[in-house]
């Protein structure tokens, strides 16, 4: 018999209860059972960061992390960084740069930058560079998601 868990997750500030098997990862239980679809599910192996959610202040990978680890925490998926219509400087900096193309691993590249810009919006570009390494795209070469996070860091930084 598969054990299953009353879960309460946070998550873009409200709370969700869930009744899961408690070998459900975060990736799947934020998709399936709370309905934010945003958050896609890639190499499910922690390699592509398409995943990445924010955790407390710290990016994770969610389909590294079982659903019921992250109880207690705050969780930030990619659809809690607008605030109602006005959207995060870095969404309105990657539709600006064309960060994006297919747009599969945006989510994961906005919450990585997210999580790192509002900690350090001064970031180095050696450091900028080395960070977004770790996430993967296909499409589009990098370039204009560097650029994207590079014009955000500078709005950021600029408004305080």
């Amino acid at each position: 018999m598969i054990e299953k868990r009353d879960v309460t997750l946070t998550i873009n500030g409200t709370t969700h209860r869930v009744h899961v098997e408690s070998r459900r990862t975060l990736v799947d239980v934020i998709r399936d059972d709370c309905g934010l679809t945003g958050t896609h599910a890639g190499c499910e192996h922690g390699v592509c960061g398409s995943c990445t959610v924010i955790l407390d202040d710290t990016p994770v990978r969610a389909c590294l992390m079982f659903a019921v680890q992250a109880e207690g925490h705050r969780i930030r998926t990619v659809e809690g960084l607008a605030e109602g219509d006005v959207l995060h400087p870095l969404q309105r900096a990657f539709m600006a740069h064309h960060g994006l193309q297919c747009g599969f691993c945006t989510p994961g590249f906005l919450m990585l930058a997210t999580s790192v810009l509002e900690r350090d919006p001064h970031i180095g570009d050696e450091e900028l560079i080395d960070l977004l390494a770790s996430n993967l795209c296909r499409c589009t070469g990098y370039q204009n998601i560097i650029k994207a996070v590079r014009a955000a860091a500078q709005e950021m930084r600029s408004r305080g």
